[in-house]
């Protein structure tokens, strides 16, 4: 069975998400809607567009992956689930989890298909590190930290990712809702916010590109530091055990400017006469491939089917990092 598909927003993401639909044998690409026309520049794509969203909905796919502003996420999930159209949102999944609250209300009276693109899970160094963690070998989880940077880019100030109107927010919900995605997939716990830092330090923009974050859940403490003034891009996740440490040290991405990607694992060691303390022998694994986007739609696929349900990004996952983004805005006052 070939699941039709269609998509709203054909920016960065709309393009990675065609690619993967097209390489993919049980797709079939049908409707794109795009405002700005110049981003269609594909001439068998550009038979495809249509002029509105509405325009989109009325094509009657099977699915609609919807990569357009984050202030329309919600509604146009919402509208496609009325519909009775399965959905594969990217991240953030709305605004703010009032818009999110909507949403799941929609979906619950659905019966279709949501997921939303947390792409970093499927990540292999992420899913091999799951394997380590589930496996209970490291023993209890200690703490976790993360760095997430990069350096902006030339028009960063004019990117719409930077205006609040827009996109809800700055680079923690731009791109440090990845890692406080993974803290929460890979620990399994609800942190509480106990102090959270925002600033503008460098961009001219309306938004925060620096935050500085700690939380606590029990007796287990993160920090994360998302930034859009690393001006080497960095991906670091550090997650120290009782019997040792597990750490994601770089990410593949297209540009690859957050390469390599390794996992790094060791058992902890003390100082006895032959070893100094500290220096534990560590267990390097380097990957080549990112397939995570390949993975997320065939997982979707799968769903639409009826083969299985969705493991990760599900609405459940959505809300659970939203809410943690959100109150992380509440505890540093920067937007009051």
């Amino acid at each position: 069975m070939s699941i039709s598909v269609a998509i709203a927003g054909f920016g960065k993401m709309g393009k990675i998400r065609a690619k993967t639909i097209l390489d993919n044998k049980d797709t079939e690409l049908v409707a794109i809607y795009e405002q700005n026309d110049e981003y269609i520049c594909n001439d068998n794509l550009a038979s495809l567009s249509v002029e509105s969203f509405e325009d989109l909905l009325a094509a009657n796919p099977d699915a609609i992956f919807i990569c357009a502003f984050n202030h329309v996420a919600a509604d146009y999930t919402i509208r496609a689930l009325q519909k009775g159209i399965h959905v594969f949102c990217e991240k953030p999944p709305a605004k703010n989890t009032t818009e999110l609250m909507q949403v799941l209300a929609a979906e619950e009276s659905a019966k279709t298909v949501l997921k939303y693109g947390f792409n970093h899970r499927l990540h292999y160094s992420v899913s091999e590190a799951k394997k380590i963690i589930d496996s209970g070998r490291m023993g209890k989880l200690l703490w976790l930290r993360g760095v997430y940077g990069k350096a902006g880019s030339i028009d960063y100030q004019d990117n719409w990712r930077n205006f609040k109107n827009y996109s809800g927010g700055g680079i923690l919900m731009d791109q440090g809702i990845h890692m406080l995605d993974l803290y929460n997939y890979l620990s399994g716990l609800n942190f509480e916010v106990v102090s959270a830092t925002l600033q503008n330090s460098f961009w001219p923009v309306g938004v925060e590109d620096n935050a500085f974050v700690l939380l606590q859940s029990d007796s287990v403490m993160a920090s994360m530091h998302s930034s859009a003034t690393q001006w080497k891009h960095k991906f670091l996740l550090e997650m120290c055990f009782e019997n040792g440490f597990v750490n994601l040290d770089g990410i593949l991405s297209d540009s690859r400017s957050y390469a390599p990607e390794t996992l790094v694992v060791a058992k902890r060691e003390f100082e006895d006469v032959t070893f100094a303390m500290g220096k534990p022998a560590e267990n390097v694994t380097w990957f080549e491939n990112d397939d995570s986007w390949k993975l997320e739609l065939a997982e979707f696929v799968a769903a639409v089917k009826g083969e299985e349900k969705i493991g990760h990004g599900t609405s459940e996952d959505a809300y659970k990092v939203l809410d943690l983004v959100e109150r992380i805005y509440a505890k540093s006052g920067f937007y009051d």
